[in-house]
């Protein structure tokens, strides 16, 4: 039976609503409420919500402050303005002085569809990344994603977390014995020829792709990595022994992201073939989501490929 259809961005602003009688929850946005979902916590709260204008990084700015007071902002934007235009004043008022600011890029990725290149952000996870003591995350789907809010609501410290735009079918909440937990990753499936670790809705179509493996005989494991920093680098290394080679999927630049993170650490610790799959260095265009998707082959054949590569390099 199919999971709930729901975008990420719109089970974010649920979230937001649910867990809005949290006496630190504020909410800042970069008059993008209606996009980002915040419009329905400014109904709800709204002396608890600051529309700021199309000026991210003045939000930052004010969500820094409002952190030094014992708030707990959560600072909105499309992923390509507050962690692209703003990004100076993420480093250095909120992660340099460790505050309690989680920042949110919705729109993240190639989904984005018909905004384009100049909308769909596909280096945030790396901006993000690269920053010290920053936690980025991307959740999957609604499931993931109200797990995610509630578990930044009790973390303290820095966060990036990305939303996304297009409607993505819940997958974990029918996994026995499902739990959501920042920086560890989260087995969806078993399997002893590959290792498929997935980001953000590429999770789902991981998932079909181990479908079509295993119609080829193949046997892939699949990993949601809902966190990319800090790795889970103990269900890597799992995967990497029992498996001998890994995928790496996300709607992101493959320089940089979940690819990056987990070829750094496996290079270092247990060398083992990795095969990156996402955006091939380049930049997006305009066009419906699902034809994108597929011009850029972020689809579940394209994760199949991969796949068959990374088994090839091992033999």
């Amino acid at each position: 039976m199919m999971g709930e259809v729901i975008a990420t961005r719109a089970a974010y602003g649920k979230a937001l609503v649910k867990f809005g009688e949290n006496p630190k929850l504020v909410v800042l946005d970069a008059d993008l409420s209606g996009a980002t979902m915040t419009n329905s916590f400014a109904k709800a709260f709204p002396d608890k919500f600051f529309n700021i204008g199309i000026a991210e990084a003045d939000m930052i700015g004010i969500a820094a402050g409002l952190a030094t007071c014992g708030k707990m902002p959560f600072a909105n934007s499309f992923a390509m303005f507050s962690a692209g235009r703003a990004y100076e004043q993420v480093r250095n008022s909120v992660a340099y002085p460790r505050l309690n600011v989680k920042v949110i890029g919705s729109h993240g990725g190639l989904s984005v569809g018909e905004d384009g290149a100049t909308h769909q952000c596909i280096e945030d996870f790396a901006l993000m990344r690269v920053i010290p003591g920053m936690t980025v995350l991307c959740p999957c789907d609604g499931n993931e994603m109200e797990a995610a809010v509630e578990a930044l609501l009790n973390y303290d410290g820095p966060a990036y977390m990305r939303l996304g735009r297009l409607a993505v079918e819940t997958v974990t909440d029918s996994i026995p014995g499902y739990r959501f937990e920042l920086g560890k990753g989260v087995q969806l499936a078993d399997g002893k020829d590959v290792t498929i670790i997935a980001v953000g809705m590429m999770v789902q179509e991981a998932l079909k792709a181990a479908e079509l493996l295993k119609a080829d005989g193949i046997s892939a494991r699949v990993i949601d990595m809902h966190t990319i920093k800090p790795l889970d680098t103990e269900i890597v290394l799992k995967a990497a022994k029992e498996t001998g080679c890994i995928v790496t999927s996300e709607e992101h630049n493959v320089i940089g992201g979940l690819g990056a993170a987990v070829s750094e650490f496996l290079s270092e610790n247990c060398p083992t073939p990795v095969v990156k799959h996402g955006v091939n260095d380049e930049f997006g265009r305009s066009g419906k989501a699902p034809l994108v998707m597929k011009a850029y082959h972020l689809t579940p054949e394209g994760i199949a490929a991969k796949a068959k590569q990374a088994i090839a390099l091992k033999k």
